[in-house]
């Protein structure tokens, strides 16, 4: 059964495998040990087109700080042609505490449909990091093969 979105039109398939791919290249770039949270948000689909953004807190010196990475990710796939491209991008750092209120502003200036993220806590933990990707991956498979 197709799901429907609003207006009876059928829903974007996007391009699944765009987010596990995108978490790969940003693992190549920042130390999953070097990671406290991950925040995923939902995808900007557009028929077999996907935009989207993932924002990381990533360990300073002591437990006072994080750093904030967000990696901005694009997805296209035409016939059997996959491309992903990725950036990482050093947007500052805050106590961790604060974290919640900028992903809260990111999805107020972002306006309608960008919606809330999902939150994992990594806490340095480079399984945790591994497992979350690895299902990330799963679910990928899982809507390309249906």
């Amino acid at each position: 059964m197709t799901e429907i979105q609003s207006g009876d039109r059928p829903k974007d398939p996007g391009v699944p495998e765009a987010l596990p791919t995108a978490l790969g290249e940003l693992r190549a770039r920042v130390d999953p040990a070097t990671m406290d949270r991950l925040w995923l948000f939902p995808p900007l689909r557009r028929g077999r087109r996907e935009r989207g953004l993932v924002a990381v807190s990533v360990f300073l010196d002591g437990e006072a700080r994080r750093r904030l990475l967000t990696a901005a990710y694009s997805g296209e796939r035409s016939g059997l042609d996959l491309k992903v491209a990725s950036t990482v991008t050093e947007e500052g750092d805050a106590p961790p505490e604060f974290l919640p209120r900028v992903m809260e502003g990111v999805v107020r200036r972002a306006g309608e449909g960008l919606g809330e993220p999902r939150e994992f806590e990594i806490a340095g933990e480079v399984a945790r990091f591994e497992s979350l990707l690895d299902d990330l991956e799963n679910e990928a498979r899982e809507e390309v093969g249906s």
